[in-house]
């Protein structure tokens, strides 16, 4: 009775388990084998929620711990970069200027009265390149030095004492002719560069007719009350002079000559330099000494003023390498003075002719030099200046003389 019992209860037991309902069921699929399993809702969303859970708080701490701030990490785009809640830095595009090269006037030519204040290279010639100066404490610091050879002692006492540095050029400037230029032994092979009036000079210096491909406006002569007028200070024939002075004379038998300055007794004012050479017709533009490439101040002078130049110097073909064959009239074109003479004053009544000389003024022009006898120095030495700030390569001068005087 009681084991009957026993299994009642168990068999009960069993059946309650089985009507519990499970976590999943299972329907039938297509084939009667197989079944499908069904959970019930809230089982299906708390893993979903876990793994959200979880990936909130990865994306959280990988923000937290490997972020940048936009100071330190920039955005970039192809173009430009764009920074990120910050106000860019504008960049500096412009290059450095370079420092400029030093040139060192050891001395000042011909006297210690003369000098000029560097800022006259840009206000004339447009020169701004080096830093000009004759402080000598600059000495081992300047690229080149100029030394003017009237300047130079005959035993070579006031050159540069300290030695020289790697670097720096020594310049051999001198304006003046081979007649003129006394040799000082022991500047032969010292020197790197030449300044002087010749073309093949490593710096050449003169004043320049300048060609324009735009036409100027048509130049007017400026009136004339004078036919031929000469301006002469040198008269010392130990420089040269003998020749010019031989010219003057026979030319004047003929023609009359309005001089001016040391040879008429008196000054000829600064002021009124120009005014009164342009009131000549012709002007006689002698050099001092007869040289190849020596032609000075005096063809530039009558140019600038309006007024045709009468040349003695080197040949003809010589001038025609720096001015119009015809702007000037040489003194090598006519046999005889004589036959100049009757050319000069064919040509003052004949006004269509004499026009012709100033025909080369529509395409040309030409600077002024300067009237006070000193100020043409400046030009040259504004010309070193440029030179050394464009040219870095190295030069030797070697046998200085024996070039200068051939």
């Amino acid at each position: 009775m009681k084991k009957a019992q026993r299994k009642t209860k168990k068999l009960r037991s069993k059946e309650k388990q089985k009507k519990k309902p499970s976590v999943c069921s299972y329907a039938p699929r297509t084939q009667a084998s197989e079944t499908t399993p069904i959970c019930s809702g809230t089982q299906l969303y708390i893993p979903m929620f876990t793994c959200w859970i979880v990936g909130f708080v990865a994306a959280v701490i990988f923000c937290r711990y490997f972020g940048q701030s936009c100071k330190d990490q920039p955005i970039y785009y192809l173009d430009q970069p764009t920074y990120k809640n910050c106000t860019p830095t504008p960049t500096n595009t412009t290059a450095p200027e370079p420092e400029k090269p030093i040139l060192l006037v050891w001395e000042w030519p011909e006297t210690i009265d003369f000098k000029f204040d560097p800022i006259e290279c840009k206000n004339r010639f447009n020169i701004d390149s080096c830093h000009l100066t004759d402080d000598r404490s600059l000495y081992n610091q300047s690229d080149a030095v100029l030394l003017p050879h009237k300047s130079i002692k005959k035993d070579l006492s006031n050159l540069p004492k300290d030695p020289r540095p790697r670097f720096q050029k020594w310049i051999w400037f001198n304006l003046e002719s081979p007649t003129n230029t006394r040799q000082k032994a022991g500047l032969e092979n010292i020197f790197n560069l030449t300044l002087t009036y010749r073309r093949d000079s490593d710096i050449s210096v003169r004043y320049d007719v300048d060609v324009s491909k735009t036409p100027h406006e048509n130049f007017v002569i400026p009136k004339k009350d004078k036919l031929v007028c000469w301006f002469v200070s040198n008269m010392d024939p130990g420089t040269g002079t003998g020749t010019r002075m031989k010219f003057y004379e026979e030319l004047s038998k003929y023609i009359k000559v309005n001089v001016y300055v040391n040879m008429s007794g008196s000054r000829l004012k600064d002021e009124d330099y120009y005014p009164t050479m342009e009131s000549c017709k012709f002007y006689l533009s002698f050099e001092n000494s007869i040289h190849k490439d020596y032609i000075t101040e005096k063809l530039n002078g009558p140019f600038a003023a309006g007024t045709v130049p009468i040349v003695l110097g080197p040949p003809r073909e010589n001038y025609e390498q720096f001015a119009p064959g015809d702007a000037f009239i040489h003194g090598d074109d006519f046999p005889n003075t004589s036959a100049m003479t009757e050319h000069i004053l064919k040509l003052d009544k004949d006004d269509e002719a004499y026009r012709k000389y100033f025909d080369w003024r529509k395409y040309m022009s030409v600077i002024p030099h300067y009237k006070v006898w000193n100020e043409e120095f400046i030009l040259p030495i504004c010309r070193a200046c440029d030179y050394i700030a464009r040219h870095k390569d190295y030069r030797e001068t070697h046998e200085l003389f024996k070039w200068f005087f051939s």
